[in-house]
């Protein structure tokens, strides 16, 4: 199957950033659709990126946009909603259910047959939190196009590397704070590297074995929350005290961190974190999967003031 032109949806966010590179590399061409294309100009920098400003939640838009493609990579997801609604809000059914539904239907319109899918690791129907939830229709309803359309759904667990959201977070606060609240220290993760996410997705494009199938993305090893800050702490040198919170003040904390204009925590997060984000017995994964430790890659730019960190720096921002 060859790929020459892919229409990469929620391409100029953190992971996206990372498959862009990877499909430039390859000499792939690649539309990333953006609302705000002054906000990603670093992306068209790269060769053969068009980014038209537009809204892929339109139907009609959205199957024009899928038009000359040969495949559709959708990495759409949210993490908060200022609203609250079971089994999920608007939001959250918005990117997570109801785009997936568009996607499908574009893509028969259009004849684009292949289409790769994020989800995420313990997606679930009826999941604990809305993201769980809504995450797991979303799979649901590609993994139901299987046979009418070439699918390939992957669900990582947390993701980490340059430009994160989380150990960067982490490092963020440590280093101006000197007492770091922690609730839910006991949450397990299997964080995985955004370049070996990438890797999975562009790798499984042309290959026809990965058609009709669900695959876990997950690092080499398990971690608790704690484990994650405080390894975070001493890459930065924090001397910040760790307080364990109980759950109780771990919600009251997160709803107040939620009224902020850009959360960095909510009380659906903690739900999510009900649910250990690790792979155990049914675990399935792609082949020859071989993920990178995260203590290989967070030193590089969590610490980065270091000649490797900035050399690593230097080399995303190329894409190498």
């Amino acid at each position: 199957m060859s790929i020459k032109k892919v229409l990469l949806l929620g391409g100029s966010g953190f992971v996206g950033t990372y498959i862009v590179n990877r499909l430039a590399q390859r000499g792939i061409e690649v539309t990333v659709p953006t609302r705000r294309r002054e906000r990603t100009k670093a992306l068209i920098m790269q060769p053969g990126v068009d980014m038209p400003e537009a809204n892929i939640h339109c139907q009609e838009t959205l199957t024009a946009l899928m038009r000359g493609h040969d495949a559709v990579i959708n990495l759409v997801g949210i993490l908060h909603s200022r609203d609250v609604k079971l089994p999920y809000s608007d939001d959250f059914a918005k990117a997570h259910v109801e785009l997936p539904k568009k996607i499908v239907a574009a893509c028969k319109a259009t004849g684009v047959r292949r289409l790769v899918h994020m989800s995420a690791l313990k997606a679930d129907p009826k999941g604990p939190s809305e993201y769980l939830a809504s995450k797991g229709e979303g799979e649901a309803i590609v993994m139901a196009a299987a046979g009418e359309l070439d699918v390939t759904v992957f669900r990582p667990s947390v993701i980490f590397g340059l430009g994160d959201s989380f150990l960067s977070m982490f490092a963020k606060i440590l280093k101006i704070a000197p007492i770091f609240p922690l609730g839910f220290g006991h949450a397990r993760f299997q964080p995985v590297w955004a370049a070996d996410v990438a890797d999975a997705f562009v790798n499984s494009l042309s290959d026809v074995s990965t058609f009709g199938q669900a695959y876990d993305l997950v690092g080499p090893q398990v971690y608790t929350l704690r484990q994650l800050v405080d390894y975070t702490a001493r890459l930065t040198g924090s001397k910040a005290r760790i307080v364990p919170l109980s759950e109780g003040w771990a919600y009251l904390q997160a709803g107040l961190m939620w009224l902020a204009p850009n959360p960095l925590m909510s009380p659906d997060n903690l739900r999510s974190m009900q649910v250990d984000s690790v792979c155990e017995g049914d675990c399935q994964l792609p082949a020859g999967w071989k993920p990178t430790a995260v203590e290989a890659i967070a030193p590089t730019y969590i610490a980065g003031k270091t000649p490797k960190g900035k050399l690593d720096s230097f080399r995303f921002r190329a894409g190498r």
